[in-house]
């Protein structure tokens, strides 16, 4: 397959993989209206995990104890993050808000690899985290300065998300991707349906509605989504691929704004515009080398 026509076809799939993220929003709120947010998020892992790992058993069988030890461990990083990002997503006034928090995530893995590993940042980094601070402030500017539980839940998210993107560079950057996916997913759900047990009190509404939104979230957002993810990645660069995925929180801001209508406030999209253009700031030499198509 010639190079041109491979990365059309990377491009097109990470693109519909950013808008079945969005979407993704939308579901997970709509069944947050039956489900308890821990129990939510921990069955729809569950069972996106189990449909993938079908897929991908001959390969889950072939990984060794070390690899299937890190892949754990990765997965308990990832049940932080996601288990974050429910409760900030429950919590949540504005879903296109709570986007662009949650990407913030990008900005920080090169601050969490200074402060853990003493890697030095790139020198874009460095204009593009005021840039995005300014831009947080404007969106906590309720009345004062004052952040809600679901921008602080986001926020935790994100930092989360940005040590589990460094451990994921130095702990299973070499093993195959769609068992180590698969079991990433597994593990997010048999850690956080038992902890939806334990710590949730919250009972389960599950209307025809409900089920619907869960298994559209489960499905096409969790499953399909990460399956076509690792389909584009596989045929591009990771530097391009990181560039067209900082759409998912346009995307969600769109979709709230369509299906829910929500509206922003001048304060809000101010604070919103000012992290993604922090997002472009600090992706700048990867997007000029993505817009030539050659690697960076």
């Amino acid at each position: 397959m010639d190079r041109p026509r491979t990365l059309w076809q990377a491009d097109a799939l990470l693109l519909l993989v950013t808008m079945i993220a969005a979407a993704g929003w939308i579901f997970s709120k709509e069944a947050l209206a039956g489900m308890p947010p821990v129990g939510f998020i921990g069955t729809r892992f569950l069972l996106a995990g189990i449909l993938l790992a079908g897929m991908a058993w001959p390969g889950l069988c072939q990984l060794s104890r070390s690899a299937l030890y890190r892949g754990l461990l990765v997965g308990l990083l990832f049940s932080a993050a996601i288990g974050f990002w429910v409760l900030g997503l429950a919590h949540s006034s504005h879903l296109g808000e709570s986007a662009f928090i949650n990407s913030l995530g990008i900005l920080m893995v090169p601050v969490v690899a200074l402060l853990l590993f003493g890697e030095p940042p790139p020198r874009p980094t460095w204009v593009a985290l005021p840039v995005a601070l300014l831009g947080f402030a404007l969106l906590s500017l309720n009345s004062g300065f004052q952040l809600e539980a679901g921008q602080l839940f986001m926020l935790c998210s994100a930092a989360c998300f940005a040590l589990l993107i460094n451990t994921n560079i130095r702990v299973v950057r070499h093993l195959p991707a769609l068992p180590l996916t698969a079991l990433q997913l597994l593990v997010v759900g048999i850690v956080l349906t038992p902890a939806s047990l334990l710590l949730e009190h919250g009972s389960y509404q599950l209307t025809p509605a409900v089920l619907g939104w869960f298994l559209a979230s489960a499905i096409p957002a969790t499953a399909l989504r990460f399956f076509l993810q690792i389909k584009g990645q596989s045929l591009t660069t990771p530097s391009h691929a990181s560039v067209i995925l900082m759409l998912e929180a346009v995307w969600t801001a769109l979709f709230s704004a369509l299906w829910f209508g929500e509206t922003m406030t001048a304060l809000k999209f101010g604070g919103c515009g000012l992290i993604f253009t922090a997002l472009l700031i600090s992706r700048w030499r990867w997007i000029t080398s993505a817009l030539r198509h050659k690697p960076a």
